[in-house]
């Protein structure tokens, strides 16, 4: 009996444990420079939307292919990558931004939407 009791024990405590990865052990580091849309933003961008936001793209009435394109629809953009996973409209379809990186467009927006 308390083999049983032991085994079922510690398969409640290794069943608690939880594994993260880097990102989501780094995501509560606060960004403390200025974010800046040329060298923290725009690499988001290209790599996440443009494959959709640009002409001949799924997506290419809303494009995001220059800083006053992002720049004009950020309040947008914020709204639809911080959507649940699964929620209609929810940006990148299929896949999410890391909370870094969405921090990143959250605090580029705070700190004046910067360019360069």
């Amino acid at each position: 009996m308390k083999k049983i009791l032991y085994l079922l024990s510690s398969a409640v405590v290794l069943m608690a444990c939880e594994s993260k990865t880097y990102e989501e052990i780094s995501d509560n580091t606060p960004i403390t420079e200025v974010v800046k849309y040329e060298t923290d933003v725009k690499p988001i961008i290209e790599t996440n939307c443009i494959g959709c936001h640009s002409p001949g793209g799924p997506a290419a009435s809303k494009p995001l292919t220059s800083y006053n394109l992002v720049k004009a629809n950020i309040d947008n953009i914020i709204d639809r990558i911080q959507r649940p996973i699964g929620a209609a409209g929810r940006m990148p379809p299929g896949t999410s931004l890391s909370q870094t990186q969405i921090n990143f467009f959250i605090k580029w927006k705070a700190d004046g939407l910067t360019e360069n």
